[in-house]
């Protein structure tokens, strides 16, 4: 089952009055004082390339850097509650959300979405192609004794894969020997993937950025639990007073503006779009 997205749109975000260009005018001289933004961010937006893409544009209207700090999902939110950061992308919503409740972020907002993919062998020696859903599919593969390797680091993206473990049944462990954690980041668990002849769970951008894809290739997708949202909060400047709040305003505002979702939604590599704007949807 590997369908192309076909994920319906998320919520319609509220109306985001600080963000728009005015915005921009009216914090100009703060601006000019505090030249960058500091963004935590999940490690996929870098990877796939998004930030190499969209960034000129907006540093070339704002007249602002911005500095992008990509790692896990777990660990850009530790981050940004450290006070170390303007804005945190990410990808895990319930954290999000709780990152927001507790004080740390301003409000946060839907920004775009991909999906998950399971990728595996060719040959897919676990089966997992003639699985009729997801659950069917992990319950496959943890029955056949070929090796998952987990990232094991608390990203968005093993958060995911353990909640979609818990949602089929199945307790998995690194004391199973089939499966295996890398406690590093998605490209370098996709290697120890490729390497083992094994599967991995990893968001489509990552996977479809990666160049050196051996004999690899999806061997699952489509099944709605794989969907997978991103979202940015500007961290409260309340509790962190040397947050850039102009910029990390102005910042948002461009991402979830006609013009920057438009640019996500432009951004392909081979030919396939690899993230899907729903800001404003």
């Amino acid at each position: 089952m590997t369908s192309a997205l076909t994920y319906p749109s998320r919520r319609k975000f509220s109306q985001f009055l600080v963000g728009t260009f005015m915005a921009l005018a009216l914090a100009s001289q703060a601006l000019a004082e505090e030249g960058r933004v500091l963004v935590q961010s999940t490690t996929s937006t870098l990877n796939s390339g998004l930030y190499d893409y969209i960034l000129p544009h907006f540093q070339a209207a704002a007249g602002l850097r911005v500095d992008v700090v990509a790692v896990g999902t777990g660990q850009a939110i530790r981050n940004a509650m450290n006070g170390d950061a303007d804005v945190l992308l990410v990808h895990a919503k319930a954290s999000e959300e709780k990152f927001v409740a507790e004080g740390y972020g301003v409000e946060r907002f839907d920004l775009m979405y991909n999906d998950f993919v399971l990728i595996g062998p060719a040959s897919d020696p676990a089966g997992l192609a003639a699985a009729g859903d997801l659950n069917a599919a992990l319950a496959a593969l943890a029955g056949s004794n070929v090796a998952f390797v987990s990232r094991g680091d608390d990203s968005g993206t093993h958060k995911k894969e353990r909640a979609l473990w818990k949602t089929a049944g199945l307790a998995v462990d690194s004391s199973q020997s089939w499966y295996r954690e890398t406690g590093a980041g998605m490209g370098a668990t996709i290697r120890a993937a490729i390497e083992m002849n094994g599967y991995a769970l990893t968001d489509r951008a990552t996977w479809l950025a990666y160049d050196n894809k051996m004999d690899h290739v999806i061997a699952f997708a489509g099944d709605p639990a794989m969907f997978n949202q991103y979202g940015v909060i500007a961290v409260n400047p309340e509790r962190f007073s040397h947050v850039n709040k102009a910029g990390a305003d102005a910042f948002i505002a461009w991402l979830l503006s006609a013009e920057g979702q438009a640019l996500i939604a432009s951004y392909r590599q081979g030919g396939e779009q690899l993230f899907f704007p729903n800001a404003s949807r």
